[in-house]
């Protein structure tokens, strides 16, 4: 069986979420969908009351869960509320996702039972695709500083081909790869191996929290790049947009960076030497 959770942050109801949930409910192992919304309790006042009737009306469903959280806790404290309760309940699989993707009902449930049929795999993600069909690589080795700071602060020129490696470009990709850096906007993980990893380290606010929980699956289980499937994810980008948001990307990296290694970090040379 299979839990799903997706944090919501002023969400785009009826442009994004109720028609994912729609098709999420079709998922023929799913135990339950847990809404997370981080949303400030004095913007979400005057909707909570009429999304809640919403979801109950055209949804009524035993299988999802809204949570109303009291202040923005930040994306991997909000999930590991669901994935603790995927631990107790010992639901075997847990999908973390975004609301701005799109995705088959029927894929969400071959992705489940591969990955009941293979159970070195600790975590999966597949082909991630724009809206307009070209791909997205979000498959990765693990960042360097440069990596990081560079993409964003230097020019593209300079950063060309240090990027085609950092995103796998180098390899090919339409074969699964075992990959230590899966992006956080779906990652269908094994609950046991989430829990062995210590869940999303909650130090983290935002951004980096995927990179931290993959590598640390990636020590002890498969995390694959599984192209077989194609997911559709409408990426907003948003610390390239908003300087708040680029301030929290910087301060969160930071973090990253001081917990592994900024220029001395062995295991990271070790697992990007590996592909």
């Amino acid at each position: 069986m299979l839990n799903i959770s997706i944090v919501l942050y002023h969400p785009k109801w009826e442009e994004e979420v109720l028609p994912l949930l729609r098709e999420l409910l079709r998922v023929k192992n799913l135990r339950k969908i847990y809404l997370l919304d981080n949303t400030e309790p004095e913007y979400r006042k005057s909707e909570t009351a009429q999304q809640k009737e919403t979801l109950s009306k055209q949804f009524g469903s035993a299988k999802l869960r809204y949570m109303a959280m009291e202040e923005n806790m930040g994306y991997g404290r909000a999930h590991n509320l669901a994935l603790r309760e995927s631990a107790y309940y010992r639901t075997e699989l847990h999908l973390v996702m975004n609301s701005d993707i799109r995705v088959k009902a029927e894929d969400i449930d071959a992705m489940h039972d591969w990955m009941i049929a293979n159970p070195q795999v600790g975590q999966l993600m597949p082909k991630v695709v724009n809206p307009d069909g070209t791909q997205q690589y979000l498959a990765k080795r693990l960042p360097s500083p440069l990596d990081v700071f560079g993409r964003r602060f230097l020019p593209a020129w300079m950063m060309a081909k240090r990027n085609e490696r950092y995103e796998l470009r180098d390899l090919d990709l339409t074969r699964p790869v075992n990959a230590p850096y899966l992006s956080g906007c779906f990652m269908l993980l094994r609950t046991k191996a989430a829990v062995e990893a210590g869940l999303f380290d909650e130090r983290y606010f935002m951004y980096p929290e995927d990179i931290d929980l993959t590598r640390t699956i990636h020590r002890n289980w498969l995390t694959l790049y599984y192209p077989e499937w194609t997911i559709v994810h409408a990426h907003a980008r948003s610390s390239y947009k908003n300087k708040h948001m680029l301030r929290i990307h910087i301060q969160n990296m930071c973090r990253y960076f001081n917990k592994w290694g900024w220029f001395f970090d062995p295991e990271r040379q070790t697992f990007n030497r590996s592909l």
